[in-house]
């Protein structure tokens, strides 16, 4: 065995150079401002520190102002989380000020946005009903979506839209409330991606896996679409933005094919813009929204709760439009 022995380094030979030749990532032009008792949201949002978060979410709302500006798309995909903790307003808001203009589910967004639209409320203590079968077994979401199945195959149609045609189309008591129903009276596309085995709908003998399946790869070949259009229109003009709001694995992964398939044929995405807005970091919604898809410095991602984060970023967006 080799015998190390140290002694404290000299620091006598140490080289230094002046502070005036330092770049500096901190600057005091860039800490929080100190808005007035009784301030605007914008006064409130123009007083955000320019660092990290702040920085991000400032770069994604330029990103998607420009993109209105520009008539690119804004594509949101969101997942259920964003429906249960009560910012369906928000959205429904910006569909109809052609801010969004276009949804993208997983199943479980789906269904929770089908029960409010009925009920007026949704989702329960699983903890308690999973222990005694009773979990997922509401018999009126499983009749609306065998509904929904029935639809989607005589029609063929996506699930997105057979679902909120039905919700629009039949006067449900809360579709004032429902994404769905909105997008359906907006005429706007909205895709529903299933993962099979993962919603309670799953667990109905009544909903045809088929039908199903058939109705998501139809939204999935949409979706595709939907993506190829995020590029410029004109050579240096902005591009479209995806925004993914609360799925950390679904529609992460969704996107990664549709951005594969639209490249794939012909489509120029170099100018599109993404963000991922989630309460936690993720590991695909970074690798497969904000890095892998797009050039450098296009990506963004903004930590936080749905129910903070999606109010400010609305009103930063229409106080500037």
């Amino acid at each position: 065995m080799v015998d190390r022995k140290y002694a404290p380094i000299d620091l006598s030979g140490i080289r230094t150079y002046s502070v005036s030749q330092r770049e500096h990532k901190v600057h005091l032009s860039k800490a929080a401002k100190l808005p007035s008792k009784g301030a605007s949201a914008a006064e409130l949002f123009e007083s955000l520190p320019g660092f990290l978060g702040a920085q991000e979410l400032r770069a994604l709302v330029d990103a998607v102002l420009a993109a209105v500006n520009g008539e690119r798309p804004v594509a949101l995909a969101m997942g259920a989380h964003v429906v249960k903790v009560g910012c369906s307003p928000i959205i429904i808001d910006l569909l109809e000020r052609e801010v969004i203009t276009s949804l993208s589910f997983n199943g479980a967004t789906a269904i929770h946005d089908v029960e409010l639209a009925l009920l007026g409320a949704t989702s329960e203590e699983v903890g308690e009903t999973i222990r005694d079968g009773s979990f997922g077994m509401v018999r009126e979401t499983m009749a609306f979506f065998s509904n929904v199945c029935a639809l989607a195959d005589k029609e063929s149609m996506g699930l997105g839209e057979s679902i909120g045609r039905l919700l629009w189309n039949e006067d449900v008591p809360y579709r004032e409330n429902s994404l769905l129903a909105a997008a359906s009276r907006l005429n706007i596309p909205v895709t529903v991606h299933v993962a099979l085995g993962t919603d309670t709908i799953h667990m109905c003998p009544d909903v045809d896996g088929t039908r199903l399946g058939e109705a998501s790869m139809r939204d999935f070949r949409l979706a595709c679409s939907i993506v190829a259009d995020l590029g410029a229109s004109l050579p240096g003009g902005p591009g479209g933005v995806w925004l993914n709001v609360g799925s950390a694995v679904v529609l992460p992964e969704v996107f990664l094919k549709a951005v594969s398939v639209a490249r794939n044929l012909g489509a120029n995405l170099d100018e599109m813009v993404t963000g991922n807005l989630d309460m936690q970091r993720h590991y695909r919604p970074r690798a497969n929204v904000v890095s892998r898809p797009v050039r450098a410095g296009m990506g963004h991602e903004v930590v936080g709760h749905h129910e903070i984060l999606l109010p400010l970023f609305r009103q930063a967006v229409i106080d500037r439009l």
